[in-house]
């Protein structure tokens, strides 16, 4: 399917093109190191910016109001931890299209045409929010789609974009697991610098970073504490699990007393981004590298004693 390039491809917003194919057979981009060598996992299931045509023609907004529910540019800013030796996976489908940091299966049945099975979660708060796997709405809460999905479209996408991403995040957890003897889950993710209107900390100026441990159950309270301390030592305003205590994969992966620890970084998008022209900011270079130097100054901790997996406990 040819794409559309004043619709779509927008070199300067850092917008890309494919047609359905060619995002179906390539969902998730993984950055290896040659050699592992920090027990640290870097997941970004929200900074994925490739649109297909199919999709922009299916929805009432134009592709860069789609964008606003985009953590533009994460995957950039964590750029530098495969060269210390850990992974980063991020999705290429939008989070618009479908969001990685969800259950497999939470969908409004007011958004499709036919009937929705018996094992949908329909009842969540995000979907009641219009935030399900298959949003309803973008950010600023407007509306995605001009007519009802089939479920068929979102069970392809969910087998085809989802699975491969949590299948690839499940098997980097166990593999550092096995390697370590535990495991970090890192979820990186952006947001606005206000909260929005439909928000707790509406009108809001917000941190410079926030810290999700699902309220001390995801990970180890001493890892918390120490990522706060580095970032504040970087000169970062940090909060912790408000606004943000950590979504699907945190509270999903982050299970201490097996070994698998998992926290959520959400970085306010003022600091390295135009938020209106979803544009990089000159401030991008230099949170990558204070990024970098942050996970450096956690790796290089004492973390002797975390292998073992299930002895240690989030205490």
């Amino acid at each position: 399917m040819a794409t559309n390039p004043q619709q779509l491809n927008d070199d300067q917003a850092g917008l890309s093109a494919a047609d359905e194919a060619g995002l179906f057979e390539r969902p998730i981009s993984l950055e290896r190191p040659p050699e592992p060598r920090i027990p640290f996992v870097f997941s970004s299931p929200h900074s994925g910016r490739v649109y297909t045509e199919a999709f922009v023609r299916a929805s009432n907004l134009d592709a860069m109001t789609l964008r606003r529910s985009e953590d533009s540019f994460i995957e950039e800013v964590f750029g530098g931890v495969v060269a210390l030796g850990a992974p980063l996976l991020h999705a290429r489908f939008p989070r618009a299209y479908l969001d990685a940091n969800r259950e497999p299966y939470e969908l409004d049945p007011a958004m499709f045409a036919d009937p929705l099975p018996p094992h949908v979660n329909t009842r969540s708060l995000r979907v009641a929010g219009g935030l399900g796997t298959i949003a309803r709405v973008v950010a600023d809460s407007t509306e995605i789609y001009r007519a009802p999905l089939s479920y068929a479209d979102a069970e392809r996408r969910i087998r085809l974009l989802y699975m491969p991403f949590h299948e690839a995040l499940r098997d980097l957890l166990e593999e550092a697991r096995r390697r370590f003897g535990w495991a970090l889950l890192i979820d990186c993710h952006s947001m606005p610098s206000v909260g929005a209107s439909n928000e707790d900390d509406r009108g809001g100026n917000r941190p410079d970073i926030v810290l999700g441990d699902r309220y001390g159950t995801s990970c180890a309270s001493k890892i918390t504490e120490e990522a706060e301390r580095l970032l504040r030592r970087l000169g970062y305003r940090v909060a912790r699990n408000n606004p943000y205590a950590g979504g699907f994969n945190t509270e999903h992966y982050g299970r201490p007393q097996a070994g698998f620890h998992a926290l959520q970084i959400e970085i306010n998008r003022a600091l390295y981004m135009n938020e209106t022209r979803l544009e990089r900011g000159q401030g991008l270079a230099r949170l990558k590298a204070d990024m970098t130097a942050f996970v450096e100054g956690l790796a290089g901790l004492d973390w002797s004693g975390f292998a073992g997996g299930a002895r240690h406990a989030a205490q």
